[in-house]
């Protein structure tokens, strides 16, 4: 089994019951539908069992997203295995931007974030944006990005072609 580390160019052979060595302030990508993953933060171990702090709306309010929002989501820390057996380590703007400390910055920003609720929306603040403002400091989506790149080639052409 490969998994994909840092910037996505190396790939290393992992026994399919392992996982690579997971550090503190890791992302970590649980492969979702064929459009989306979710996204998390590994946050070290409690008792010896991995814990990763991950932005959900599991326990929300609002269980249906409407028009990709969702009001009283939260940052939650739950053990890794709860948040997927399945993962990928994508610490993937490692060479862009350093990674911010852990014990010294991000930590204290995800104790202090579990607390406040905040809204998710899938172009703007979801996951992977959550998971990459906390170990970098920058707001990013590759995902969203994608779908972007498609979406945008469509629109343009109906709006030169007055047909929208």
């Amino acid at each position: 089994m490969n998994f994909l580390l840092d910037n996505d160019t190396e790939t290393v052979d992992v026994p399919c019951n392992s996982h690579p060595k997971l550090y503190p302030g890791d992302i970590l990508e649980f492969p979702g539908n064929s459009y989306f993953s979710h996204f998390g933060i590994y946050y070290g171990e409690r008792d010896g069992v991995p814990y990763v702090a991950h932005l959900t709306i599991r326990d929300s309010d609002t269980k249906l997203l409407l028009f990709g929002r969702a009001i009283n989501a939260a940052v939650k820390l739950d053990p890794l295995d709860v948040v997927g057996k399945k993962y990928k380590l994508r610490n993937y703007l490692d060479d862009k931007h350093p990674p911010r400390d852990f014990y010294v910055l991000i930590k204290p920003e995800i104790d202090e974030i579990m607390t406040k609720p905040i809204t998710f929306d899938i172009l703007f603040n979801n996951s992977e944006h959550q998971a990459t403002m906390l170990r970098y400091g920058v707001k990013k989506s590759e995902q969203i990005e994608k779908v972007y790149s498609k979406i945008v080639p469509t629109w343009k052409d109906l709006f030169e072609k007055k047909k929208i």
